[in-house]
């Protein structure tokens, strides 16, 4: 990709109310913009590394047996008065009508419409245990969005719903999805507690949290220092310097990022709207479900925080936008122009993804712009380029080495 041609606007200040690092530097990395409060445009840059955040969460659910699938932004009151929380969610449910003037509303999350699509197509146990998931935007109506992606009122998640006969298999699942959420995270290069949390408004019988360790988390996190017991501090009540309740040793807190949850639903949800089965007494019974969420947006805002200084992002290694940077430092050198273009056109034909800066700007602006875009191996194409050399920097050591251009794949 020639960077002249990405819509990449990187600004030299951060908006005036961008009060966290991550929002300062997407802001000045030009990943997102601003549309309203809480709402927010994901440009090229952003967006390319939301999709490789999507992508490792298809393989590693994919991989366990689920399906995914889409379902509707805009729900109908109906399902949610069925299952009773139509009254009970609270204001940060996004209501409307219709020019008929029945009642919808965008959906925040998607237990109803989910058991719906199950209760009429399942019936019997030997369709069961199915695990169905969907990447969706969804909406809340958050009285104070804050942090940039941290909390906002329109949002990119990963939710997953389960479906099962009993609960043992619901606790197989439960396992399952927890260890594909480690490998998921894991791949993001996240640092993360599982913690024990309250169901709120989801509901359910047992949840946990997946938190990004960060000052600027919203949560508290409870955690020993013998074991590996966490919880977050709303649900386990413990203060720093407390005994554990498992091993008795030392409970230490921290401020987390929440970027993923799993909740075991038992019965809430296909009780009350009717989605059951036949098992094999020919009985009939109330569908166990689970249900597993990621903040996709929100892991993109983690990452950053974990993954950046005040000037510059860093990005792991499968969030990367592009494999390699390429600089030509002076586009009006012509020994310079040849050897960065020679060199983007061996690597694209290698299969690397690519970008090459030939746009017309000082070497300082170009190298800063570097920076807050994160790419972690660098070109620079210098004066060198007369002897066919270039310097080859390595983001992730620090280390810089002149190299032959003849070179450069051994190098990669």
């Amino acid at each position: 990709m020639l960077q002249s041609l990405l819509f990449v606007p990187t600004l030299k200040d951060a908006p005036k109310d961008a009060e966290v690092k991550s929002h300062r530097l997407m802001s000045r990395s030009g990943l997102i913009k601003q549309t309203a409060s809480g709402i927010y445009t994901y440009l090229p840059v952003g967006y390319k590394i939301i999709k490789k955040i999507e992508n490792i969460i298809r393989e590693e659910l994919d991989m366990i047996g689920c399906s995914e699938l889409l379902m509707p932004a805009l729900q109908p009151s109906d399902l949610w008065k069925e299952s009773g929380r139509w009254d009970k969610y609270g204001p940060e449910l996004m209501r409307l009508k219709d020019r008929k003037e029945r009642d919808f509303c965008l959906g925040p999350t998607h237990e109803e419409v989910i058991t719906d699509v199950v209760r009429d197509h399942i019936n019997s146990y030997k369709k069961l245990p199915i695990g169905l998931y969907q990447i969706q935007t969804k909406f809340r109506d958050e009285m104070r969005p804050r942090f940039g992606l941290m909390r906002g009122r329109e949002f990119i998640m990963k939710d997953l719903y389960t479906f099962h006969e009993s609960e043992e298999d619901l606790d197989v699942w439960y396992k399952k999805v927890t260890q594909a959420y480690i490998n998921i995270f894991n791949r993001c290069g996240l640092d993360i507690k599982i913690v024990a949390s309250d169901t709120g408004q989801i509901g359910g019988d047992e949840a946990d949290e997946f938190m990004v360790m960060s000052e600027v988390g919203e949560d508290t996190i409870t955690y020993c220092m013998s074991c590996s017991y966490a919880a977050n501090q709303e649900h386990s009540g413990l203060e720093e310097g407390d005994k554990c309740p498992l091993c008795g040793g030392t409970i230490k807190t921290a401020k987390g990022i929440e970027v993923g949850n799993i909740f075991k639903l038992g019965t809430k949800y296909s009780e009350t709207m009717g989605a059951k089965f036949l098992n094999k007494d020919g009985q009939q019974k109330a569908m166990i479900m689970g249900c597993y969420g990621i903040g996709i947006s929100r892991t993109l805002m983690a990452s950053v925080e974990q993954h950046s200084t005040e000037d510059a992002i860093l990005w792991p290694e499968e969030l990367k936008p592009f494999d390699v940077h390429i600089i030509p430092v002076n586009t009006k050198d012509e020994a310079q122009c040849k050897l960065a273009d020679s060199i983007y056109k061996e690597l694209l034909a290698n299969g690397y993804q690519v970008l090459l800066d030939d746009r017309q700007e000082r070497a300082g602006s170009k190298f800063k712009d570097a920076d807050l875009i994160g790419i972690p191996v660098r070109i620079v194409v210098g004066k060198n380029a007369v002897d066919g050399n270039v310097e080859f920097l390595n983001r992730n050591d620090g280390e810089k080495v002149l190299v032959s251009a003849e070179d450069i794949l051994k190098y990669i």
